[in-house]
């Protein structure tokens, strides 16, 4: 028996449940990691939007989208709780 799993004999169940979430995470982890090369299939899809905005412009209204959807989001959370 290794080392490792003379150490996690040793502990209660609850924490040797713990133990083996964790070791499924990393192993999840390790296969997020290699999925492979990222996909560009996107690109140029703004192409039309060229003359009416900069790409600074774009990158400033994708924040403010993201922002008002995240205030958005934790107001609806806020109001459920109550």
């Amino acid at each position: 028996m290794s080392k490792i799993a003379e150490m996690v004999q040793e502990l209660p169940p609850d924490l040797q449940q713990e133990v083996e979430d964790y070791v499924q995470f990393l192993l999840e982890k390790k296969v997020r990691k290699h999925k492979g090369r990222m996909k560009l299939d996107w690109r140029g899809a703004l192409r039309d939007m060229k003359d009416e905005y900069t790409s600074v412009e774009l990158q400033h209204k994708a924040l403010d989208y993201l922002v008002s959807a995240t205030t958005l989001s934790l107001s609806s959370s806020i109001s459920a709780m109550r």
